[in-house]
């Protein structure tokens, strides 16, 4: 390499002084050619001073300009003064890549496909997944957490069949070679180039003084570096060829040497090198002094590299020793007043700690990297460089050189989160390569430094343990309060070494080092013991801590994952070895434990861990021994004491489980609870009890089986309770806890004998089992039926398993319920022979689901006929038991257990208190677990083992439960309170002994104590001398073992007992029964029961089946058992509880439990609300005196009967509403724009999915209103426009009410309670929301109730005989008294305040643009418009509602919960406070001929406006006749409208025609009626202006009589709805229903249009008019009004005409059926204010608009870009779909709340945030729901979670 040489030499500066003008591209080709000729030394000298000139770090100002002139320089060199683009296409010619490498960062889209990948890492780009072939695979498709890279091409991680057709051609022979001058420039550019970065990055650092970040100058010096770092970006882009030589420049030590020692004379670089090695020292990578004598050796050595010490001030630095220590400097922050612990710095091994050497530019650049935190382009750009095989090796090494260090910078970090996941997309691209990570495995120590780190890491934040000996303990444990733990900051580091012990070879390494297994031990040990709980006694804990989830994560995370890493290589005989050394140093780790908290034998009482990972490393290696190693568990298992010390803490940890059900911890606070349920949730539940139990099962097999049921029972504190009498008093526990105690031992008993996951169930098995206990509990979607760790959806058995135990339910739809997934649950047979409630309790995180599986269980009997009643948890036969835990037997047969049994048999028979169903069922299923698992003969063995024995057993012969069950029990001595009931009885003189005894016939008698005998064993474990162990065991009664507190009132009797267990069973079944001598053995009558003792009765059933076949097991288990059950048959007795219960009575006892339980939260609920509601009787009724009571009665009962009655729901009073004191009925006011969203297009837009589809809303409903009255306005009279139209397309006020009423006094002074009422509600009270008092429905206004008649009023008359003239001028005259009516407003009652006051509401209710339409702002024209137009909405809705048409009849639809009556009440009073200008006045112009004015046309107005405007402004209430004038009226002018359109949509001819025609008919009588001869009038008035000139418009096809009819028909079809519905409302009265053809007479004929029902086929719509003036001149007047119009303006004249109205309902937008349409076009589009890609993109499913959720870019005035398009797109309404998490969100004014998702994958199971990544597909039904919620305006009502979004979405 003479170039290099040349280089290193540093050839003179060649700088010519005209050279810098001279053009770039001409120097660099000059210089190409010289570099390439003779004079190569001089060139590159000359390259090189020109390079140091350009690249020199510019200071100041113009720094950007300066860098973006290096770059420029920078292409023409290396391309040699080619033009760049054409050099990129030459270098990529020669690009060998087989591997794809793209970089992706997080929230990138990538997919996984489990079937190609043989890491489970494996990650591929979209564009390599959509061009391999993976149909039918097992993929996914998931959004980056931390950014990845792609492996197609990659086989070391993917198999090849996957790869993509790019990938796939192994293409190393036929790229040709690089020619030699085409890189020759960039080796030469590139070192100095990348030597200026560093440079940058040096100058750039400043050591953060006093910790503060100086986060801003990195920033700055990043954004400045951003141009040089994509540069190199490009390069790595330009492919292999390109990257070969950038691995050669930044891995060659002599480039790094030659321009980065500072050795030579340019002193910029000399300052640069002085601030890197002030970096190194700031680092704490610095020696303690006396490690500095060998430094400085070292670099005397003549080797010019670096020791990163910067000893060029080594004797500056002496002074200050060992500043490595940031722990001094947080120590300040630590957590609470917990002091840290510091240990001794001997653990570490201080070169892996403290020692950074760089030997090349990849090692410095990485250094700065992590200094810098990671930047993103870094990253990047060190990522894209891994394609290159030398690369990645030399990269991996520098990584893992750097490890520690990066661990202490992700300590310090502000931003760790972000740094984790830039750490892990580095690692995981390194370590997932198990060729690489065995590689550095050996040459670098990798698992050395991994554990180093983790522990040096921890070591900063441990605590003394308080566990056992507070004061002397000398253990430490992690304190889980500290961020490290909290924030998961060491997530990075762990998962790196998940990640590289899924490798065999390097897992293998890792068992064999025994140093390693000690570190990690050591490592383990931190949290074992961590998260101490102590029971809180007194007080209340103030303050919860919620730290207790960072400890279940640290353990899952930092133990046991690694732990079930090692695990997956310890499966077969041959790595038994590595098995041995585990177990070996675990049980080492245990003793120190067990030493450094002073631990002798008890555990300290009221205290307890749910984290023990060094016994669960222990128990599942042994798991693993047996399992699959086939190791003699006897020989790694440790001596008895040690066993006997190992169950102690998970034996605390199952009495804590119980205690903390029981509620003997809620003065700890909720989070104890969480605890519980944590422990044993699914994802930990096998790393946490599933080992516990199993350490237990193991303990309870090696140990003495009387210490082990002992201890169980002194552990859950009910050793007391287990006595023979009635009476007893509990030392240690309250009596109230005692029953749930009892149950907790008990079950756990049941637990521990019959679990078999660890003791020979095989691994499909256990799968069955889990999958069946999930089932059981409920239905499960697919992706949970067992959420196990270690069992994935997906594994290969899954799928098998859960087909075999369960059937698919898919999903089925109630409209209005809830929404639905996809379901599994359990086949019939799996209900009749797998349901195991063992399993099911052992997996349940709370009780209920206990519950839950038995009512389903149940359920299953009755419908399958197997069981009618309420049956027992059934029995299930267990897996047989592995030999080596044969042991575990020993428990079901021995004296103690028989004792507790017996005890409690005779307990619940004589019905002593505390004791329940449950109690008996667990005691029965041991029994029955004990006859299933006899030793195989009955053996006298116990009899031989020595007479000292003998005397404490006295109650039972042997140990053997089958033969114990038959032997009788006479007396038993007691120790009971002197007040219990057997203290009458004159005892028997001749026994003379306390405690628990039973006198065998020989009447001597011994005593038996549990805690005594449990002591006894101990001591003789421990090998105390057996003299002293009888004296503890025989307390006298003086020193009898309560505690020194215990009431010593205790007196001796003796009962007469004189039962078996046996005989106890059989009157058990009497007692359940309720009939005495109900057992009769079975075999008698069936011999053959005996021999085939499965009878399929027997498997299902209540206690007394239980009962029924435990004894038909004792019976063929001994013949001496079945003739002892045939003897007490014949000579039964009935027992004599103290207290009679019939044995139905006892069945439901526990029923009633439940329902007592049930009422008393019922009642309290009812006082609570009872108490709420007296608050307000107290401040409502303050108002009224007595005698205004006796007023009212007077008055009520003079008054008219059909008087309205309202109940308030709040003081519950019934009454009229009065102006005094009104009632209102509570509603719900909210603008919508639903009806503006309708299109006349009957078929539904769909959301665009590619750039042409569209969306314009040009066609909406809303959009052509508001073309319409801006047309208006610029041709009429202001005024007179506001009254030709509606408003309220958009933005218009709905109201919807829940029916109930209360008094409006009521709701006031609900509101205040609510305000202050501290609870959090989801509603703003400030803004007058509230739910109904009654049936919480949400509202947010009262609507006043009109005082008067109901709407069934003698108004309701017959058609009146008054003549149409007179009518009108009735109207008019009515109209005319303005003001006045039955509530005057000049006195300003109680009634009108409230109606002012909901208008404001309903005012306020939508924004201003949406009310003010004047040209004028705030004329009083606006709120009139606004008023009438709400009531228009209104009535609009409704026929929406009812699905555009009145066909169904009927009611309206909500019945009692229509409010439009009141409604038009209040805008009826408020219309009337403005008077209409007589001259003005619309009647005028419907009814009289009248002159010209300059308003709006007659016929341009909209007839529906005119008749609400018209009833309105009459006094209320109104006369029916009064209306049917109004109406009969308005519709001449409907019909003349839809002649006149329909005249404009004729041909010219076939107007002539129709004119003619029309003439001709003219003078017949019922012209006036005929609409031909109207449309011949009507055609010859509008000829003469200027309406038919222009061009012809789209023509009716075929214009005979029965299309004009239905056109005509059609077109008044609307306003006929509109006015029936009205009716409706104002006088009640059912609407008929019809059939839709028949619509128009139905309606016409109930609105009184039709005279005399005429029969259907001559019947014309023209009948129904009635003219108030002859028709022929009413229609001249209103046409010479167009023609005039006409004249000035002929271009508008034909627009404005009302046209036939054709809206289809409103639809949401149609969806495509696959979501990955959607998201594949919406993930990936540009916000079109930043032109950035969204991180959250979300699309309005109303419109179809794109925006940004959350987005700062589109905020506007605080308000975020979804919030502002929900205003201006549903006034306040938005349905969004989230792009990336596939979700809807709806926003409602200032609510959100996720509504769900519509995609569904195969199994009908939403995906929420795209988690699984798996197809989704479209659910038509829940479209439909959202759509019809959309529609019905009821979001508020059906979906509960609400919360504010404070405008932030």
């Amino acid at each position: 390499n003479a170039a290099g040489a040349a280089m290193a030499g540093g050839a003179p500066l060649v700088l010519e002084a005209s050279f810098g003008g001279r053009d770039k591209r001409a120097t660099a080709a000059r210089l190409k050619t010289a570099l390439g000729g003779e004079s190569g030394t001089a060139a590159v000298g000359e390259l090189r001073g020109l390079l140091e000139r350009v690249l020199a770090p510019a200071a100041g100002p113009g720094g950007g300009e300066a860098a973006a002139e290096a770059l420029e320089w920078c292409r023409c060199l290396l391309s040699g003064g080619e033009p760049w683009d054409s050099f990129v296409q030459a270098v990529r010619a020669y690009d060998p890549a087989t591997l794809c490498g793209l970089v992706w960062t997080a929230n990138f889209v990538a997919y996984r496909c489990r079937t190609c990948g043989i890491s489970p890492c494996m990650s591929l780009c979209a564009e390599c997944f959509h061009q391999g072939e993976h149909a039918g695979h097992d993929y996914n498709m998931f959004r980056s957490q931390a950014g990845g890279a792609c492996d197609c091409g990659d086989s070391n991680v993917m198999r090849e069949a996957g790869f993509c057709k790019r990938h796939r051609i192994k293409s190393n022979s036929n790229v040709p070679c690089v020619p030699k001058d085409l890189l020759m420039m960039s080796e030469l550019v590139l070192p100095q180039f990348i030597f200026s970065l560093i440079q940058h990055l040096r100058e750039g650092y400043n050591e953060p003084a006093l910790d503060l970040p100086s986060e801003k100058d990195l920033h700055k010096i990043l954004q400045v570096l951003e141009p040089h770092v994509s540069f190199l970006e490009d390069l790595t882009k330009m492919g292999g060829a390109m990257r070969s030589v950038l691995t050669q420049v930044l891995t060659s030590q002599q480039f790094y040497k030659d321009l980065s020692s500072g050795v030579g004379e340019n002193a910029c670089a000399k300052k640069s090198h002085e601030k890197y090695l002030i970096a190194l020292k700031g680092s704490g990578l610095a020696f303690p002094e006396d490690k500095i004598a060998c430094g400085m050796q070292e670099q005397g050595a003549g080797t010019s590299t670096l020791a990163v010490q910067g000893l060029a001030g080594a004797t500056a630095t002496s002074g200050q020793g060992d500043s490595s220590d940031e722990e001094d400097q947080d120590g300040s922050q630590g957590v609470g007043k917990r002091k840290r612990v510091k240990l001794s710095s001997t653990t570490k091994d201080q070169s892996i700690m403290d020692v950074l050497k760089h030997k090349c530019f990849l090692e410095e650049l990485l250094f700065w990297t992590i200094k810098y935190e990671f930047p993103q382009k870094m990253v990047t750009f060190l990522l894209n460089m891994l394609p290159d095989q030398d690369y990645k090796i030399a990269f991996t090494k520098t990584f893992v050189q750097h490890y520690a260090f990066i661990m202490k910078t992700l300590k310090k970090s502000h931003e760790s989160d972000t740094m984790s996941n830039r750490i892990v997309h580095i690692s995981v691209q390194l370590f997932s390569n198990e060729e690489l990570a065995r590689q550095v495995t050996e040459e670098c120590q990798l698992l050395d430094i991994m554990v180093t780190v983790l522990l040096y890491m921890m070591e900063s934040c441990l605590i003394k343990s308080e566990l056992q000996d507070e004061e002397n303990s000398l253990h430490v444990v992690v304190n889980c309060g500290e961020a490290l733990l909290k924030n998961n900051t060491y997530w990075p580091l762990v998962s790196d070494f998940i990640n590289i012990l899924s490798h065999q070879s390097v897992a293998k390494k890792f068992l064999e080092d025994h140093g390693l297994l000690v570190t990690w031990m050591n490592f383990v040990s931190f949290f074992q013991g961590m998260n101490l709980n102590k029971r809180e006694l007194n007080e209340h804990v103030e303050f919860e801590s919620q730290t207790y989830y960072a400890a279940f994560a640290a353990e899952l995370e930092a133990c046991a994952q690694p732990m079930w890493g090692l695990l997956s290589h310890c499966k077969v005989r041959e790595t038994q070895e590595y098995t041995r050394n585990v177990v070996r140093y675990c049980l080492e780790a245990l003793q120190d434990w067990f030493d450094a908290i002073n631990f002798v034998d008890e555990p300290a009482p009221n205290q307890v861990t749910f984290h023990l990972p060094l016994h669960r490393y222990f128990a599942m290696f042994l798991s693993k021994a047996v399992k699959c190693q086939e190791l003699d568990l006897d020989t790694i298992l440790p001596d008895q004491e040690m066993l006997m010390k190992l169950m102690i803490h998970p034996l605390q940890i199952q009495a804590s489980l119980s205690e903390i059900h029981s509620n003997m911890w809620v003065r700890n606070g909720l989070q104890i609870k969480g605890q519980a349920m944590t422990y044993v949730q699914s994802h930990f539940c096998n790393s946490m009890i599933d080992p516990d139990i199993y350490l237990l099962q193991v303990c309870a097999s090696r140990l003495d089986p009387d210490y082990f049921i002992s201890s169980v029972f002194e552990r859950f504190k009910v050793v007391d309770l287990l006595t023979m009498a009635s009476q007893h008093q509990n030392t240690v526990l309250d009596s109230e806890h005692e029953r749930s105690m009892l149950e907790g031992a008990l079950t756990f008993l049941v637990l521990l004998l019959s679990l078999r996951l660890h003791l020979g169930m095989t691994d499909d098995e256990i799968l069955r089992a889990e999958m069946v206990a999930q089932l059981c509990m409920n239905d499960r979607t697919h992706k949970n039926p067992n959420p196990k760790s270690g069992i994935i959806p997906g594994s290969l058995s899954f799928e098998s398993v859960l087909s075999a135990v369960a059937d698919f339910k898919a999903p089925v739809f109630e409209p209005g319920g809830s929404m639905q997934q996809g379901m599994y649950t359990p086949k019939a047979e799996v209900w009749d022979k797998e349901f195991d409630p063992v399993m099911v309790i052992l997996r349940t995180v709370y009780r209920r689901d206990v519950q839950s599986a038995m009512d389903r269980y149940t359920a299953f009997l009755k419908q399958s006929g197997k069981f009618p009643g309420n049956p027992w948890p059934p029995y299930k036969k267990r897996t047989p038991l592995h030999p080596s835990y044969k042991g575990l037997i020993k428990l079901l047969h021995c004296k103690t257990l028989h004792i507790v049994l017996f005890t409690l048999l005779y307990k619940i028979l004589m019905d002593h208190q505390n004791l329940s169903e449950h109690v008996l069922c667990m005691v029965l299923y041991l029994i029955e677990l004990g006859l299933e698992n006899s030793p195989e003969q009955e053996s006298d063995e116990e009899e031989s083992a020595g007479g000292q024995e003998r005397c404490h057993d006295s109650w039972f012969p042997g140990s053997n439960l089958v033969s114990n069950m038959r032997h009788f029990i006479n007396y038993v001595r007691v120790r009971v309170p002197e007040t219990a009931p057997e203290v009458k009885r004159e005892p028997p003189a001749s026994t003379s002994s306390d405690g628990l005894a039973s006198s065998q016939n020989s009447g001597t008698a011994q005593v038996f104590s549990l805690v005594a005998e449990r002591r006894k064993k101990f001591q003789e474990i421990i090998n105390r001398n057996t003299s002293e162990a009888n004296q503890v065991v025989r307390p006298k009664t003086s020193m009898k073992w309560s505690a020194p507190g215990a009431t010593p009132q205790l007196t001796t009797a003796i009962l007469e007992v004189k039962e078996s267990i046996l005989s106890l069973l059989i009157k058990l079944h009497h007692k359940l029964s309720g009939k005495q001598n109900s057992y009769y053995p079975p075999w008698l009558d069936d011999v053959d029961v005996l021999i085939h003792p499965e009878i399929p009765r027997y498997s299902h059933g209540d206690g007394m089946t239980a009962v029924e076949r435990i004894l038909l097991k004792a019976a063929v288990q001994s013949r001496l058992n079945k003739r002892i059950i045939e003897e007490i048959c014949r000579k039964v007795t009935p027992p004599v509880p103290p207290k009679k219960i019939s044995s139905a009575e006892k069945k439901t006892l526990d029923k009633e439990e439940r329902r007592q339980k049930a009422r008393e939260r019922q009642q309290k609920l009812l006082a609570e609300f009872a108490s709420r509601q007296k608050s307000f009787m107290e401040t409502a009724m303050d108002v009224e005196s007595p005698d205004a009571d006796i007023a009212m009665e007077v008055a009520t009962s003079e008054q008219h009967v059909s008087e309205a009655i309202y109940d308030c729901v709040i003081c519950g009073q019934s009454g009229p509403s009065t102006e005094d004191r009104p009632t209102g009925l509570v509603v719900l006011l909210q603008a919508s724009s639903v009806l503006g969203q309708c299109r006349n297009s009957t078929e539904p837009k769909r959301l665009p999915t590619t750039e042409e589809e569209q969306i314009y809303p040009w066609d909406t409903c809303a959009a052509l209103h508001d073309v319409r009255l801006t047309t208006l306005q610029r041709y009429f009279k202001d005024s007179s426009c506001l009254q030709a139209v509606s408003i309220g397309w958009e933005g218009g006020v709905y109201v919807q009410t829940c029916g109930h009423t209360l008094h409006i006094d009521c709701h006031k002074s609900y509101m205040e309670s609510l305000r202050n009422d501290q609870v959090l509600q989801g509603f703003s009270v400030d803004k007058g929301e509230f739910t109904c008092p009654l049936c919480r429905q949400f509202a947010n206004s009262v609507l006043p109730c009109y005082p008067g008649n109901n709407v069934e009023r003698s108004l309701w008359q017959s058609h009146s005989n008054k003549c149409m003239q007179d009518l009108v001028q009735e109207v008019e005259d009515l109209q005319e008294q303005l003001g006045t009516f039955p509530v005057s407003i000049s006195s300003e009652t109680n009634l009108s305040k409230e109606m002012e006051s909901v208008m404001k509401d309903i005012k306020s209710t939508t924004q201003k643009k949406y009310t003010d339409y004047s040209k004028t702002p705030g004329s009083p024209d606006n709120d009139f418009l606004f008023m009438y137009s709400v009531a228009r909405t209104n009535l609009e809705l409704e026929l929406v509602h009812r699905g555009g048409n009145l066909c169904s009849g009927g009611a309206s639809t909500a019945g009692k919960r229509s409010c439009l009556n009141q409604l038009f009440h209040v805008l009826a009073m408020h219309m009337r406070l403005y008077s209409i200008d007589s001259a003005y006045n619309p009647w005028r112009k419907l009814t009289q001929l009248s002159e010209e004015l300059p308003e709006v046309p007659v016929l341009y107005r909209d007839v529906s406006s005119l008749l609400l405007i018209q009833i309105l402004t009459m006094p209320q209430p109104l006369h029916k006749e009064h209306f049917a004038c109004i109406i009969k009226v308005l519709f001449t002018l409907l019909y003349t409208q839809a002649l006149a359109a329909l005249s404009v949509k004729c041909s010219a001819e076939d107007r002539m025609a129709w004119k003619e025609s029309g003439a001709l008919k003219k003078n017949t009588s019922s012209g006036e009626k005929s609409w031909e001869v109207l449309l011949g009038h009507v055609i010859s008035e509008l000829s003469k202006g200027k309406m038919y000139e222009e061009g012809e418009t789209e023509e009716l096809t075929v214009v005979n009589p029965d299309s004009v009819e239905c056109y005509l028909q059609q077109f008044c079809l609307p306003f006929l709805r509109i006015t029936s519905l009205l009716q409706h409302h104002l006088f009640g009265g059912d609407l008929p229903s019809c059939q839709e053809d028949e619509e128009f007479t139905v309606l016409a004929s109930c609105l009184g249009l039709l005279p005399s029902f005429q029969s259907a086929h001559q019947f014309t719509s023209a009948s129904c008019l009635d003219w108030p003036v002859p028709a022929f001149d009413m229609i001249s007047q209103w046409c010479s009004e167009l023609a005039s119009f006409g004249d000035r303006h002929p271009d508008q004249v034909k627009a404005l005409l009302i046209q036939e109205p054709k809206w289809d309902l409103p639809r949401l937008l149609q969806l495509p059926e696959n979501y990955n349409t959607i998201f594949q076009y919406y993930h990936r589009k540009t916000c079109t204010v930043c032109t950035k890609v969204p991180k959250d993109p979300a699309v309005c499913l109303v419109c179809g608009t794109f925006v940004c959720l959350k987005g700062l870019c589109c905020k506007q005035q605080s308000y975020c870009e979804c919030v502002l398009h929900s205003q201006n797109c549903g006034a306040g309404t938005g349905i969004f779909l989230l792009i990336n998490a596939s979700v809807i969100i709806i926003i409602r004014g200032h609510r959100f709340c996720l509504w769900g998702s519509v995609y569904l994958d195969a199994h009908g199971e939403e995906d929420r945030d795209l988690r699984r990544g798996k197809p989704l597909y479209i659910c038509k039904e829940r479209y439909k729901v959202l759509e019809q919620q959309w529609v019905s305006h009821t979001f508020d009502h059906i979906n509960k979670r609400w919360g504010p979004h404070y405008n932030g979405l």
